[in-house]
């Protein structure tokens, strides 16, 4: 097959750990490679941000990714991209116009990717399939006015949930949403989980404090993702703070992420906000923020630490704990969406309350006094995500939900032609 990759501001090209950059970026890179890799040809559409970027690059043989001239070559928040799909979408009709170019298949990512996945759907006569990776009503749940999205993103999600030949629910939560905020037919709802590329990631050899220049006998806890506030890390501070003044336990806190790899709050501004909580909880000189890291180091960063937490208010599926159970580290998890499906309270991890820091700090206490469950709970969370939550496996699922959809999809899309 020929697949249409859209991810409208999640570009696979993009460095991680950004405000705008995180788990959408990473699903839409491995599975076009892993696509690719089952003999596929995979075309990524992303907006071009960026006046020196190339118009094509290939990602990986069998997959290129394409520039969108849609709106200024220049970075654009996200919640200010919608009022450019139009032009997006155009954009990418007439590129596969001029070159006479076929997709068997358009899978868009995010909603406003749908929108533009809808337009090409009815211009190029060819199902549309659409990952959500984030629902604006849940979104607007948790947020409320601080919401920066138009309220036209629930319409345009109505729209998906009703025309799209196919939805992809990342875990049962994203599943329960769909049906019970949107009235999603659950028959054409797929559940195909995000995954980890577990040849990237391991268990390491042992070393990893070593190369970071961090203690052997410090308990190191590690938040690693994007710094914005739903993400819950002024909670995970907080925890530490509680650790130090209840429990008696002097714990480092790595926090990975940002939008440079320096992490001067003029570059990602949530620095400061969280820097002032490390101070006031006591813990300044125990919370060490990295800055941006590339992926090819995060393994030593996953390796360095006795425990990953993640403890974001809502999280749609959440792949870093996943990349932490690859690099067999035991998860401390909010409650919440695919953390929940991810992570097996007891078995990989814990879950908790997402912003309920004593319960976060009781937990910790527990992996660092018991280090024997503290590793089988990460030899456990190994074993899940290799027989589980591999990017191969889900590549598979979604060609086995492609192949079906154009064998039936055909008749009607050449029905339509006809008339």
């Amino acid at each position: 097959m020929h697949i249409a990759m859209i991810s409208e501001h999640a570009s696979p090209l993009a460095a991680q750990g950004g405000v705008d950059s995180g788990g959408q970026n990473v699903y839409v890179a491995f599975v076009a490679r892993e696509l690719a890799a089952l003999g596929h040809r995979v075309d990524v559409f992303t907006r071009r941000d960026d006046p020196s970027t190339p118009a094509v690059t290939v990602l990986a043989p069998g997959t290129r990714v394409i520039q969108v001239d849609a709106g200024p070559p220049q970075p654009v928040p996200k919640e200010a991209l919608l009022p450019h799909m139009p032009a997006f979408a155009s954009w990418i009709a007439r590129w596969c116009e001029q070159r006479s170019w076929r997709y068997d298949i358009v899978h868009a990512n995010f909603f406003m990717s749908g929108q533009v996945g809808l337009f090409l759907r009815d211009r190029l006569q060819v199902p549309l399939v659409v990952t959500f990776h984030a629902l604006g009503r849940v979104r607007r749940l948790h947020q409320g006015s601080a919401d920066g999205f138009p309220d036209e993103r629930i319409a345009i999600e109505e729209a998906l949930v009703d025309r799209a030949d196919c939805i992809i629910a990342e875990c049962p939560q994203d599943f329960a949403d769909l049906t019970g905020l949107y009235g999603a037919d659950g028959e054409r709802i797929a559940i195909v989980p995000c995954g980890v590329d577990t040849r990237e990631l391991g268990p390491g050899d042992g070393r990893a404090r070593e190369r970071l220049g961090l203690p052997a006998d410090e308990f190191v806890v590690l938040q690693l993702g994007r710094l914005v506030p739903r993400k819950g890390i002024d909670n995970v501070i907080r925890a530490i703070g509680v650790l130090k003044r209840e429990h008696r336990l002097d714990a480092r806190l790595l926090v990975v992420g940002g939008e440079h790899a320096d992490p001067d709050p003029r570059y990602t501004p949530e620095i400061a906000r969280l820097r002032a909580i490390a101070e006031e909880e006591g813990v300044a000189d125990r919370t060490l923020f990295t800055g941006r890291r590339e992926r090819e180091a995060l393994s030593d960063y996953y390796c360095a630490a006795d425990v990953f937490v993640t403890t974001p208010w809502y999280e749609p599926f959440g792949i870093t704990p996943l990349e932490a159970m690859a690099c067999g580290r035991p998860v401390v998890g909010a409650d919440v969406g695919g953390i929940r499906h991810t992570v097996v309270d007891g078995e990989t991890g814990y879950l908790v309350p997402p912003h309920d820091p004593p319960a976060l700090a009781e937990r910790l206490k527990w992996l660092h006094d018991d280090p024997l469950r503290a590793r089988s709970f990460g030899s456990a969370g190994l074993r899940r995500v290799r027989s589980t939550f591999t990017w191969k496996r889900v590549a598979s699922s979604l060609d086995g939900i492609y192949a079906e959809l154009c064998t039936r999809s055909a008749p009607a899309f050449q029905e339509r032609a006809g008339s």
